[in-house]
């Protein structure tokens, strides 16, 4: 199944500061704004389109949310890339099928219709990898 870059999520601590670089710097318009404060996600999301490519920068909304975690591990930063697939369920069976283990408890759809999971580091050379697909959206 093919897979495309869908976007960037960048882990900051002050989503306004941010979007100073991306905006005034970069050039970038944000597409959207919103957040989330669902167990296990707690963040304020900004997505930006910067020349055709869509950066997400997530600043958490809690001292527990994932991302908060992980800027205390990591700092700021690159948290995950996100692919788009054609059928998420597709795409996570094939996966499986080669060995790929998935962070279970991600699997979710979000505010703007986008079916989402993240694969378990453990098969991604410890990186954050998201498979997505917008099942309700033609693209």
């Amino acid at each position: 199944m093919k897979k495309t870059l869908d976007h960037i999520g960048i882990a900051v601590r002050d989503i306004e500061e941010a979007l100073n670089l991306y905006i005034n710097i970069l050039g970038g318009e944000v597409e959207h704004r919103y957040t989330s404060e669902a167990t296990g996600v707690e963040v304020h999301v900004a997505a930006v389109r910067v020349d055709g490519e869509l950066i997400e920068l997530l600043q958490p909304t809690s001292n527990t949310s994932p991302v908060a975690r992980f800027i205390r591990q990591k700092g700021k930063g690159v948290h995950h890339v996100a692919y788009r697939v054609d059928d998420l369920d597709k795409a996570i069976e094939e996966a499986e099928q080669q060995g790929i283990l998935f962070l279970k408890d991600t699997y979710r759809t979000n505010q703007l219709g986008r079916r989402l999971i993240y694969l378990n580091p453990i098969s991604t050379e410890g990186t954050i990898v998201e498979f997505c697909d917008y099942p309700d959206q033609s693209f």
